[in-house]
């Protein structure tokens, strides 16, 4: 599709509380910004990261930021707090929209995503709203009794929705930012200080702990670091809640002789970062996985799950896994290391690594998901004037 400069359009994307509602969101955005002249204004929580993502990302216009609240499926003292917050995102999005007059709300998800999609209903604005993991959240759900299409990852995501909303679901795949497909591993290399003549010796392994810390992974690299080094060169993005003192002692000699680098958080180099590297041990959220599945990379899963967690990750997970695309580590209380020893030792084996490395990147769709959710919204809304 050629670029159109005969209008300048107009949207509004919504979503935020994590990275993962955030930066397949800025991928469409990109594919929206690069076919034809748009304003594009994102709607996040005016508490986190959400702004700040937005914008260093520079793919949007605008960032404007709305109350949000929590919504909760249990007893809270905290819900009437968060209940105010969930009206007064309403009546700011309500009236922020009705100035700017969009053409559609595209929801990435997130409790800040909801406000913005009832409010563009009430105002007959259209809803689109995507869903990234197997199964559909509770923000999605709600967001999906506005939508005019609902978008998801999944061909099976389709039977967690009612038969009536099922003739509004397109399955897309979910989008990657076009910076992962441009990705460059000699760019990765240079940044973890390896040159075309000096290459690493053993396998490299991307260890993702989460930006703000994914604490368990943490835990079990510092505990099985000396290990770890013993057969691979490891990179650990370790994020902001932890210190590189918590992890050992012998961190510095480790990172001396070019086997650990610990990083706090890798921004623009990731992709880079992740072309380079053998393979990737990490949490299973829906970005990782389909970063990841982009440049091919095999994935050792170790995903959220218990009270805390609604079970997303462990659907993502066994959903690769089953697809031969993915290995995942069961972790025993009393022998954690023993686990991930054997579990990880397999990736030394580049036969085995190929063989994930061949059955993610098929899972891919022919189409690049951004793309073609980009092009849907330009059909159904920008084509039409």
């Amino acid at each position: 599709m050629e670029k159109q400069t005969e209008k300048k359009y107009c949207a509004v994307f919504t979503g935020g509380g994590t990275g993962g509602h955030i930066y397949p969101g800025l991928a469409v955005v990109d594919e929206l910004k690069a076919k034809l002249d748009c304003k594009i204004y994102w709607f996040g929580s005016s508490r986190g990261m959400d702004k700040s993502l937005v914008e260093k990302s520079g793919s949007c216009d605008r960032f404007i930021g709305i109350p949000s609240g929590k919504l909760r499926r249990y007893f809270s003292l905290k819900t009437a707090v968060d209940m105010m917050r969930i009206v007064a995102g309403f009546l700011k999005a309500f009236f922020v929209l009705l100035k700017l007059k969009p053409d559609f709300v595209f929801s990435k998800g997130g409790f800040v995503s909801v406000p913005p999609c009832f409010a563009a209903k009430v105002l007959h604005i259209p809803v689109y709203t995507h869903e990234c993991d197997f199964s559909p959240g509770l923000a999605t759900k709600l967001n999906a009794k506005c939508a005019h299409r609902i978008l998801v990852s999944y061909e099976e995501t389709i039977g967690f929705f009612s038969v009536a909303k099922r003739s509004a679901i397109t399955v897309t795949g979910n989008p990657v930012r076009p910076v992962f497909y441009k990705a460059d591993a000699s760019i990765g290399a240079k940044f973890l200080g390896f040159s075309k003549t000096e290459k690493p010796k053993k396998p490299v392994m991307l260890v993702l702990g989460g930006s703000g810390g994914a604490k368990q992974i943490n835990e079990i690299v510092s505990q099985n670091l000396s290990f770890l080094c013993e057969h691979f060169v490891v990179v650990h993005q370790f994020g902001s809640s932890q210190k590189i003192e918590d992890f050992s002692s012998e961190v510095q000699t480790l990172i001396d002789k070019k086997l650990y680098m610990p990083f706090r958080f890798i921004y623009q180099e990731m992709p880079h970062v992740l072309a380079f590297v053998d393979f990737v041990f990490s949490r299973s959220g829906a970005n990782t996985l389909w970063e990841a599945a982009v440049l091919k990379k095999p994935l050792l899963l170790l995903p959220l799950e218990g009270s805390g967690t609604r079970g997303d990750q462990v659907e993502n997970a066994d959903y690769f896994v089953k697809q031969g695309a993915a290995y995942r580590l069961f972790l025993n209380d009393k022998d954690t290391s023993n686990a991930l020893k054997d579990s990880i030792l397999l990736f030394e084996d580049k036969h085995f690594r190929d063989k994930l490395s061949s059955n993610i990147f098929a899972l891919l769709p022919k189409i690049r998901p951004a793309v073609a959710i980009a092009d849907l919204l330009i059909n159904e809304n920008w084509n039409k004037v």
